[in-house]
């Protein structure tokens, strides 16, 4: 049987040269299409930290955690729109349940 919902976290790192407005509008945009298709339960932001390597001749990024319950296809969806949005490095998405 299918599951109906399933918890999972979500982790991407945004570009610090965006500035605070537009940070925070993407934070937002993703907030909302999360909430529109699921349940988000935390949004937890690191901020500033320094890479581990360099993305782009950057050595910094904007670090965002968000953990939410949806359906198993959305999470698909959200990784598209992560790799399409300017201004995100970095994306990953884990199922919690598995």
């Amino acid at each position: 049987m299918a599951k109906l919902n399933a918890n999972y976290e979500a982790v991407y790192i945004l570009d610090p040269t965006l500035g605070e407005e537009a940070t925070a509008a993407l934070v937002e945009k993703f907030k909302t299409l999360v909430e529109s298709n699921g349940t988000l339960a935390e949004v937890d932001e690191w901020g500033k930290r320094h890479l581990a390597y360099p993305i782009n001749d950057l050595t910094e990024g904007y670090y965002v955690l968000m953990t939410f319950t949806s359906v198993p296809g959305f999470p698909q969806e959200l990784d598209r729109i992560f790799r399409i949005t300017d201004g995100v490095m970095r994306s990953l998405i884990v199922c919690k349940d598995d």
